[in-house]
């Protein structure tokens, strides 16, 4: 009942995502960290908003203190990129966060993170889904600790990092910068966990700070908690008719960040990675390649080879990108669904460093976000991305795995010419003359997702039917 796609474990509550799984996933968890004699130090667990976050953590801790294992309880919501940085600074072996990220309300899940404050790699969660399943089989009895009992045996902490965390992402932005450029700012955490964390950042700054969609609500307004161009429409419309600068958004868990210009235009989460690297680079002066994963926009690229830098690409999932960057020593990485990380901070994606940096790169360039967006439109060209989702059956999935990658079908594309096409993750075709295609099945939902950038917006959405016709989609 343990399954891991490309962000931790993810499930529909009251369907697989039960008291009895999570706490079948916690003594998994315990017997690995036993195994590999990482149980003495214990493990420091956070929890965002969602439906039955907060419980789940206390659900991981009875069973964590009944195998006499110090859990350190983040006792109120947090960031994800909180635990992330938690577990680095303090050499903790492993870290979980309660949490479903950016998808439905109805989901929540957990993820888990290890020693460095990085996503644990595929190795790591199959080791989990091992132990789980072994636990399965011998039908034992979970041992659990009543959680108050937990808490007075001294096997639970609770505690609240939250300003170490702040001060580690101040002390890393021009706060000086920001503070003279008096910007006005409107933030949308979409019910999320980023409110406390950014609102200090950027009033420190100076900034003037409105918040909206900052209240508890487990439903999210209704709408997934993603910060993608048609859940920000109030945000847009917020800027627009204040005369704000910018628009920050955050997702459900503020590991990624969406952005609305002094236009009231979206940026994508493409132009954000796009801007930043050139930030890091033209005016830092920063040296050293980029990473991105196979579904982010191939300007990337040409940044990379205009300061005579490397672009590498990745599958999808940040912890793709966590280990490109230590191995090749890259200064930003980042995926076009909004997550991003830059070197010197944690190696995972955090929406909220990726937001205070934006907002010093508004203050340092002293142009608006709408200008700088244009001077590397000017630079590096303006491709279109188009994104599509379908939903299928299981039987449909199998029927269209063994399409793409047993039988390797490929769709007729004309006028279009197929250059090559890569299987590092999913199928990528590569189009003669510039631009691409990829399809592969989601890590985080029952979807089959659909990527295509070309210059032109039409020639994108040809590509995106032809796929759409030829698989039946």
């Amino acid at each position: 009942m343990i399954k891991f796609g490309t962000g931790g474990w993810r499930a529909i509550i009251g369907d697989e995502f039960t008291k009895a799984n999570i706490q079948l996933f916690a003594k998994a968890m315990a017997n690995k960290m036993k195994a590999e004699n990482n149980e003495k130090k214990g493990i420091v667990i956070g929890y965002d908003r969602r439906f039955l976050s907060k419980e789940t953590v206390k659900w991981i801790c009875e069973v964590f203190a009944a195998e006499s294992i110090h859990c350190y309880f983040v006792c109120r919501s947090v960031p994800t990129p909180l635990i992330m940085n938690y577990v680095e600074k303090h050499d903790f072996p492993y870290g979980l966060m309660v949490t479903a990220s950016h998808n439905p309300s109805l989901y929540n899940g957990i993820k888990v993170f290890t020693a460095g404050g990085k996503d644990a790699d595929e190795l790591q969660t199959k080791d989990i889904e091992r132990y789980a399943e072994e636990l399965e089989r011998k039908n034992l009895k979970i041992q659990a600790i009543p959680y108050e009992k937990a808490l007075e045996s001294g096997f639970v902490t609770e505690f609240y990092p939250m300003n170490e965390y702040i001060d580690d992402i101040i002390e890393k932005v021009d706060t000086n910068k920001i503070r003279e450029a008096q910007l006005r700012i409107v933030l949308d955490p979409m019910y999320g966990v980023s409110g406390t964390a950014l609102n200090t950042i950027l009033t420190t700054c100076r900034c003037q700070l409105d918040i909206i969609h900052a209240e508890h609500d487990t439903l999210f307004g209704g709408k997934m908690p993603a910060p993608s161009d048609d859940r920000l429409n109030m945000l847009k419309t917020y800027v627009l008719d204040g005369g704000f600068d910018l628009g920050l958004a955050t997702d459900g868990d503020a590991d990624r960040l969406g952005v609305i210009d002094d236009q009231g235009n979206y940026l994508h989460p493409n132009d954000i990675l796009v801007l930043l690297y050139y930030y890091l680079l033209k005016y830092k002066g920063w040296v050293g390649p980029c990473v991105r994963n196979l579904a982010t926009t191939h300007r990337m690229d040409a940044i990379a080879e205009k300061f005579g830098q490397k672009c590498y690409e990745v599958p999808v999932g940040f912890k793709h990108i966590s280990a490109k960057m230590v191995e090749s020593n890259a200064v930003i990485g980042g995926e076009s669904s909004g997550g991003l990380t830059v070197t010197g901070h944690i190696k995972g994606k955090d929406g909220v460093y990726a937001a205070s940096l934006l907002v010093e790169m508004v203050a340092v360039s002293g142009l608006k976000l709408s200008e700088l967006m244009q001077k590397i439109r000017n630079e590096f060209g303006n491709p279109y991305m188009e994104e599509a989702s379908y939903a299928f059956s299981q039987e449909k999935k199998e029927a269209l795995m063994h399409r793409l990658f047993t039988e390797k079908e490929l769709p007729c594309l004309a006028p279009f010419e197929i250059d090559r096409v890569s299987y590092l993750d999913g199928c990528k075709i590569f189009i003669k003359g510039g631009g691409w295609a990829i399809i592969r099945f989601s890590g985080t939902e029952p979807i089959l997702r659909v990527f295509c950038e070309m210059d032109k917006k039409e020639d994108t959405l040809i590509i995106c039917e032809k796929i759409k016709a030829h698989f039946e989609l």
